[in-house]
């Protein structure tokens, strides 16, 4: 989840520019989905290649091609070599540890976004998903299949509302949007989890609760890393004048920021939680110790008296007054006994107990 991505050594020394694939999934076949439409009309495609690609690219139609496989290289080569992407643009396509940013060229925008997903086993994965924004063609690259386009694309094919009457800029703006919805299904996931964990560590904190407040407190950290360049994604995108983004989009996109901004806090709030979790459970370590050494000295004060006065009658000297009397050993276990309850009743007293 955390590891660096190994194959950037592989650039080392190559131009810039290079186009590198640094990840590790590899599809059996790179797909290429085409959705094609304008306010009347809708059409799926699932082209089998470049050539193929740009045949079914209708004038005043917005074309959606998402290409899921990043390993063959020469496809983004030459998808950016049709579109006219620069080339540190397709360099970045492949590179897929990119930090979430937004770059503004004449023709064209490329945002790169990290789609957050959980595991079986409730761990977090990132994807990093690259968008390019032309002024009637939306490009998305994902490294692997899955993604959380199904209500965009149910959307397109409705045709109802905006999404198919407005330019190829709103579809981009629905795909961000997307996205930043899919992260509130993974914090409320982690809200759940925090939840059950406090429980449990105010109920029986145990090795197990630290164990799990550590892996929780990385992935977290994991969420923060992939999620905490939206706001200056976003912002960028309000801000800076595109002729690829219209001012209606723009109205659009405020929204979507104020949801990356929920998210942020979000996060943050779950990681002072966490904390706060943590400490909580090094307090209760500490005052279960603390009971259990304030037992122990009383049980270790109650017998030093007892230990003393045993000492005494344990010397083995001939000449002792007791040790002739009849009753003298009752009358020291009589004693010993008295003792031991008059210092339960002080403790007691004064709440050592």
């Amino acid at each position: 989840m955390l590891r660096v991505h190994q194959g950037r050594a592989s650039k080392a020394g190559l131009a810039p520019g290079s186009v590198v694939y640094t990840g590790e999934v590899e599809v059996e076949t790179v797909t290429i989905e085409l959705f094609r439409y304008d306010e009347g009309q809708l059409t799926e495609h699932q082209v089998s290649g470049l050539e193929q690609a740009l045949a079914l690219r209708e004038p005043g139609q917005i074309s959606w091609y998402n290409i899921t496989g990043l390993h063959e290289t020469e496809l983004i080569q030459a998808f950016g070599e049709a579109f006219g992407l620069h080339p540190l643009v397709r360099e970045d396509i492949a590179s897929v540890g990119q930090r979430p940013k937004v770059e503004l060229f004449e023709a064209h925008l490329f945002i790169v976004l990290r789609m957050l997903s959980l595991t079986e086993d409730g761990s977090p994965q990132s994807e990093q998903l690259s968008l390019v924004l032309g002024p009637d063609y939306v490009l998305t690259f994902q490294e692997r299949p899955g993604d959380v386009f199904a209500p965009v694309r149910e959307r397109l094919r409705r045709g109802k509302g905006r999404m198919r009457k407005l330019g190829a800029d709103y579809l981009a703006y629905a795909l961000i949007d997307v996205i930043v919805d899919s992260y509130f299904s993974v914090l409320e996931h982690y809200g759940d989890t925090l939840e059950e964990l406090e429980e449990e560590i105010l109920r029986e904190p145990t090795p197990h609760s630290l164990e799990r407040v550590n892996r929780l407190r990385r992935e977290l950290l994991f969420l923060r890393k992939s999620i905490w360049p939206l706001r200056e994604l976003m912002g960028t995108l309000q801000r800076e004048e595109s002729p690829v983004v219209s001012a209606v989009v723009v109205t659009f996109l405020r929204d979507a920021y104020d949801h990356s901004i929920q998210v942020i806090d979000t996060v943050e709030t779950f990681r002072e939680v966490l904390s706060g979790l943590h400490d909580f459970y090094l307090t209760s370590l500490s005052f279960k110790m603390n009971e259990v050494m304030k037992v122990l000295t009383i049980i270790a004060t109650i017998f030093i008296p007892l230990g003393f006065l045993v000492g005494v009658y344990g010397m083995n000297f001939d000449v002792m007054p007791e040790l002739h009397l009849r009753w003298g050993y009752p009358a020291l276990w009589l004693f010993m006994v008295t003792l031991v309850a008059a210092m339960l009743v002080l403790f007691r007293r004064r709440r050592w107990l």
